[in-house]
Formats: structure tokens, C-alpha cells, sequence
């Protein structure tokens, strides 16, 4: 399963290149501009990794963070922040973050951070009868490595990282040689047979492969 990172950030530029950036790498990225936005997330779903502005609407990052760290809820905590006095620093470690980048900064400056805090085990993925290995790109049904095209293994990958996650059709037709809707449906009824990928299509929304 793909890591779960939630990112605070209400300048919405910011926030729509690391959420691009990340997901780039394999992340799964939920993004919220407040934090109140943060703290109903936060009871409906788990995630291997805050980042967290802390100038932001309603509650402000780091008494989000105190917040959360009160409740118990020990997921690693990245600060983005404008501010560079060294009281908010010292208070952000305080409350238990594990760290703090001043703004400006590159957004691959970022990505090292959070690969670093999320070293990725690549331990295989595994979904009812199938286990895939993100490392070597190998499937395999009910112990039996199995072959697939390289459009049904992209298309495989997107559903496999993204359990639970409505994925947009226009994303999964940029997976086609030549999109339209018709081939993708051609193209996930072939991988559904190979597979047994249970997909489903929520019509004029996208598909979405449940939890097994």
C-alpha cells in the first residue's frame, strides 16, 4: 500500500505542486486549506505523514499538532512554515514534530524530507489473491507470477496505489496509447479478467477499487 500523507497548506499554489510532486513519487495525498478541514480528516482516515503549515485558517498548525499529540495520535509531523523566529521552531519540536522547513524553499527539498521519513520498506502489496512488488514490477495471482501489457500494468499500478481512491477516467486514459472512453473500458475489462480486480465504474465520477 502506498503512504498516506496529509498536507495543511492554504496557499493554494503551494499546496497544488506538492501535491503533484508527491503523488509523482508513489504518495497518496490528501490536501486541506484549514484546520478545522484537518482535524475531520484526521478522525476518518489514518496517514503515515502530516505536513502542516502553520499559518493557516481556524486552527493554526502547531495547535493542531498539540492537539493530535494529545489525542495520542504519534503520525510523524513536517512543519512548512513563512515563520522563522525561533520560538515557533522550538515550539513545534516541543509538541513533537520531527521537522520544520522555512518557507521559501524548493519543493524537491521537501520530497527528500519526506522520502526520508517514509523510507519506503517495499514490502509487497497485497490484495486478496494477488501480491505485487513495487521494486521489481512483479504480479503474481494465487502464487503464480502472471504477465501483463503495459497498459494494463500502468492501469494495474494507478488502481493498486490508490485502494479506496475514486481515480478520474481522464487520469486513467492518459495510461492509453489512443484514450477514449470505449478503449478504457475495453482495457479495464481485460484487466479485470486477468486479474479479478474487483473495478467498479461510479458513473460520471470514475472508478474505484475497494478494499479487499
Amino acid at each position: 500500500m502506498n503512504k498516506k500523507i496529509l498536507l495543511l497548506e492554504d496557499d493554494a499554489l503551494l499546496a497544488e505542486t506538492l501535491h503533484e510532486l508527491l503523488e509523482s513519487e508513489g504518495y497518496s495525498v490528501n490536501v486541506v486549506a484549514c484546520g478545522n478541514d484537518a482535524v475531520d480528516i484526521t478522525y476518518d482516515k489514518e496517514f503515515d505523514l502530516y505536513i502542516f503549515d502553520i499559518n493557516v485558517p481556524d486552527i493554526n498548525g502547531l495547535e493542531l499538532l498539540q492537539s493530535l499529540r494529545e489525542a495520542d495520535d504519534k503520525t510523524p509531523t513536517i512543519f512548512i512554515s513563512a515563520l522563522i523566529d525561533l520560538k515557533s521552531i522550538s515550539k513545534a519540536f516541543e509538541i513533537g514534530a520531527e521537522d520544520y522547513i522555512k518557507k521559501p524553499f524548493f519543493p524537491e527539498e521537501l520530497l527528500i524530507r519526506v522520502n526520508s521519513k517514509l523510507a519506503a520498506k517495499n514490502s509487497a502489496i497485497k490484495y486478496k489473491n494477488l501480491e505485487f512488488d513495487p521494486k521489481t514490477k512483479t504480479l503474481r495471482k494465487d502464487a503464480k507470477v502472471i504477465a501483463l501489457g503495459e497498459v494494463q500494468e500502468q492501469l494495474f499500478e494507478l488502481f493498486i496505489n490508490n485502494i479506496s481512491n475514486v481515480l478520474d477516467k481522464e487520469i486513467l486514459m492518459e495510461c492509453l496509447e489512443r484514450p477514449s472512453p470505449v478503449a478504457l473500458r475495453v482495457a479495464l475489462t481485460k484487466l479485470k479478467q486477468t486479474t479479478g480486480l474487483e473495478i467498479k465504474n461510479l458513473r460520471g465520477i470514475g472508478y474505484i477499487l475497494e478494499q479487499g
